[in-house]
């Protein structure tokens, strides 16, 4: 029996060492911790030998941090889309996806400021590589998950924001944003980039099959300022009501895009 079990955990292990992925993280004003995140998400690459690379979405960042990135690039397994201006997280993230090497089976997010935890990677993978599982989030709402240095009042923002879209998925922390997804789950999906809450996106539309929560303990952003504001609050707002009246009225939200349908060569060329 244990040495069966040492079989199956070698399998995974092996299977997840094979399976392409491409992780993307928006900037915006990130210079102060960029690299040490590239370096921390590497070495979490080369410990457990994980074929990832990084693609570093950036928002002609005023500090630099496009250009930080560039010079990371012969070091790291990183590259950087620089976009003219500040156009939106999840917009980032669908142009970097569109960005990611063809023969990436599986798309991530993972946030710049250190909040997402990159040791969970190889967890995340390892679900993706067993068949089992077609999406992987990162959650702080599933048992050995968790939250430091939040107020109070945040912390009930935060579950409050998650159980306005409980109807719509069975993924309890909904508005995680650290996800690895199948890319074949996002062909031909329309994903609505409006906000900064392109989890949820993935998780009500996506063709994943089943998903898989693996919990970490999210802590608030080391350096650098929080981009949640009014407005982004609103947009959530206004995410979460196109997508209700997709699932239960039938109407089609306008605007959606789909990862393989955006030309990556004339995109590059714009910016």
């Amino acid at each position: 029996m244990r040495r069966g079990r040492k079989s199956r955990i070698r399998a995974v292990y092996e299977a997840s060492s094979r399976l392409k992925f491409s992780i993307v993280i928006p900037t915006y004003n990130e210079c102060g911790g960029i690299e040490r995140l590239i370096a921390s998400i590497d070495a979490v690459f080369r410990e457990h030998e994980l074929d990832g690379e990084m693609i570093v979405v950036d928002d002609n960042s005023p500090d630099g941090t496009g250009g930080i990135v560039d010079g990371l690039a012969a070091r790291y397994p990183v590259r950087c889309l620089h976009r003219p201006g500040k156009m939106g997280l999840s917009s980032g993230v669908i142009d970097g996806w569109c960005f990611a090497r063809p023969d990436s089976v599986a798309l991530g997010a993972i946030d710049a400021d250190f909040s997402h935890d990159p040791q969970i990677l190889p967890a995340m993978v390892a679900a993706l590589s067993g068949g089992t599982y077609g999406l992987a989030v990162g959650s702080r709402y599933v048992r050995g998950g968790g939250i430091e240095n939040w107020p109070l009042k945040r912390k009930v923002t935060s579950i409050v924001a998650c159980m306005l879209a409980w109807p719509l998925t069975r993924i309890r922390d909904i508005t995680s944003g650290y996800i690895l997804v199948e890319r074949d789950a996002l062909e031909g999906v329309e994903l609505d980039p409006i906000g900064f809450k392109i989890g949820l996106e993935v998780a009500v539309k996506a063709k994943y099959g089943k998903p898989l929560e693996v919990p970490y303990v999210f802590k608030d952003r080391v350096v650098g300022e929080s981009k949640l504001n009014g407005r982004e609050i609103a947009n959530y707002v206004r995410q979460l009501r196109r997508l209700y009246a997709e699932r239960f009225l039938g109407a089609r939200a306008s605007g959606g895009r789909s990862v393989q349908a955006v030309s990556v060569v004339a995109r590059a060329e714009r910016v």
